[in-house]
């Protein structure tokens, strides 16, 4: 049996009509999408289903969507396929909010829990920065320590630093608006062959969301955690935790931190992992994970197929 790490995507795999097939097919994924919309006590569900989608794109509403469907993908593997992560995975791992679905998959929070800390973390980012104060920008074609100078002489007086680096190539600025279209600007002449504006709402894994920590800082001083089935490698860290108090440290600074993807992804290689099982909407993660080492194999597992094929492997 391959040695496997479950991984869950950030925001951006959101799309209207996510999970729609899941619910239809699978008693527990129901229960999943009922639970989730009764601890909001809101129709996320139909937004889901319906849109319209420049709604379910809103933070606030994206997050806990993106948690939905990548649980609704855990307990039906669980009840339908006998998954079960403290036997089949060496590690879970999430991509920023999907850090919160590794969590919820593994047992430290609640669904409803989870849920509801997510759409205050929306909220909250959303919150932090006004409209058209920051912004975010992907530089395809850079490694971190370009990204860092590039960032470091955009800056100026402002805040620009690097957000997501996600591997293969790819790192995400986050700051002052007027800093990352000078970085975009400087882009070309460090050797990047893209740079390009991201269509998000705020900047987020950088020194403006802090604000949005200490909000996650006081919900999260009031939520039950228990030991992960699997220790969780950590965003900030890129290194692996299975204790509750540290991670709830981690999950703070992660609002605000770099979000080391690549490295996490290379440190759980390392430890043996042959395969990343992405759990949840869209196959992003997946996608980077060939880039970061053509040595993994990873597989994307969201829709009805996706499941039946997956449970037989384990």
């Amino acid at each position: 049996m391959p040695v496997r790490a479950f991984v869950f995507p950030g925001q951006g795999s959101q799309a209207v009509g996510m999970g729609q097939e899941l619910a239809k097919a699978f008693a527990p994924a129901r229960e999943v999408f009922e639970e989730v919309d009764e601890a909001l006590r809101s129709s996320l569900s139909r937004l889901m289903w319906e849109g319209p989608a420049e709604t379910l794109t809103l933070t606030e509403n994206a997050q806990p969507a993106l948690l939905a469907v990548a649980m609704a993908v855990i307990r039906t593997m669980e009840r339908e396929g006998g998954l079960a992560l403290g036997r089949h995975a060496r590690f879970v791992a999430g991509h920023s909010l999907g850090e919160y679905c590794a969590l919820a998959a593994a047992g430290t929070f609640t669904l409803a829990d989870a849920a509801r800390l997510l759409r205050l973390r929306g909220q909250a980012m959303q919150k932090a920065v006004p409209a058209g104060d920051g912004a975010m920008a992907a530089l395809l074609g850079a490694d971190l320590d370009t990204a860092r100078a590039i960032a470091a002489e955009a800056a100026e007086d402002q805040v620009c630093a690097p957000a997501n680096d996600n591997g293969g190539g790819q790192v995400v600025l986050a700051g002052h608006t007027e800093a990352i279209e000078r970085a975009i600007a400087l882009a070309p002449t460090k050797g990047v062959k893209r740079a390009m504006k991201l269509p998000v709402s705020a900047p987020f894994h950088c020194a403006l969301l802090a604000p949005a920590a200490e909000v996650m800082a006081g919900a999260l001083a009031q939520v039950q955690m228990a030991p992960p089935a699997v220790p969780l490698v950590a965003n900030v860290t890129a290194e692996p935790t299975a204790d509750p108090i540290e991670i709830r440290g981690l999950l703070v600074e992660q609002v605000t931190a770099l979000v080391r993807w690549r490295e996490s992804v290379l440190a759980m290689k390392r430890d043996g992992v042959e395969t990343l099982v992405e759990c949840g909407a869209g196959k992003v993660l997946a996608g980077l994970a060939k880039r970061i080492d053509g040595e993994l194999s990873a597989v994307s597992v969201g829709t009805p197929a996706d499941i039946e094929a997956f449970v037989k492997t384990l």
